[in-house]
């Protein structure tokens, strides 16, 4: 929850400028507020940059005040849209089925859905990482192959988060592999997997360097176009 007209537009212009010698070399996005999607559209359209939505209901419409649905994000032109946020799903109380409503949702309305999944710091202490990832991609996979085959998947280890702790590029490629088992089970296994903790310029080669780890879902330092545009030219 970051931004204002003026700023956004210093920032989206340096994004846009900054992307064009990475266009075709990699897929580059912004996820914005939605009061701002209509900047994002009028500022990023004809650039290297495409842009989308931090949350979308799981409702197509009707009395839901204060819900944003994928149609109208898809009005705007959001080719994304994030669902399942761990500070959704620790601040909101969204669950995981709730998650998949949301990504079928925004399928619906022609939007790619990047599905955050990531445990605690005490389920990480506890070793009971790998049983929290299935729990949360359970309902997102019984939505079918076909679904799945439109997604983009986000690990995002909640201890990792906004607290300068970033996984290690190993054990980041541990989880991020146990996802991709679990999605080949579903004729999904290319699917892109994205590492979103902390990622900074400094670690983001290490972090992208692992087989499995196809991209970075870039938080704090989004705010900042010269350390995404590292991140990105990582």
């Amino acid at each position: 929850m970051h931004g204002k007209l003026a700023t956004n537009q210093a920032l989206l212009e340096a994004l846009a400028a900054g992307s064009m010698s990475l266009s075709g070399q990699c897929h580059l996005g912004v996820c914005v507020p939605f009061p701002y999607l209509a900047q994002a559209q009028a500022q990023l359209q004809g650039s290297a940059l495409s842009w989308g939505a931090q949350d979308v209901s799981a409702h197509l419409g009707g009395a839901y005040t204060g819900e944003v649905a994928a149609p109208m994000l898809a009005d705007f032109g959001a080719q994304w849209v994030l669902v399942g946020h761990s500070e959704r799903r620790a601040m909101h109380g969204e669950d995981s089925a709730l998650v998949a409503s949301k990504a079928q949702a925004a399928l619906n309305a022609g939007i790619t859905p990047v599905v955050c999944i990531g445990e605690t710091l005490e389920q990480h202490d506890a070793g009971h990482t790998d049983a929290v990832i299935a729990d949360q991609l359970a309902p997102v996979l019984a939505l079918g192959p076909q679904a799945l085959a439109k997604m983009v998947f986000a690990y995002e280890p909640v201890w990792a988060i906004g607290t300068g702790q970033s996984a290690t590029p190993d054990q980041a490629q541990a989880v991020h592999a146990t996802i991709r088992e679990r999605l080949a089970a579903f004729d999904a296994a290319d699917r892109p997997i994205l590492y979103g903790g902390s990622v900074k310029a400094d670690n983001a080669a290490g972090l992208l360097s692992m087989p499995d780890i196809n991209g970075a879902l870039v938080g704090g330092a989004s705010l900042l176009a010269e350390e995404f545009l590292r991140i990105a030219a990582a």
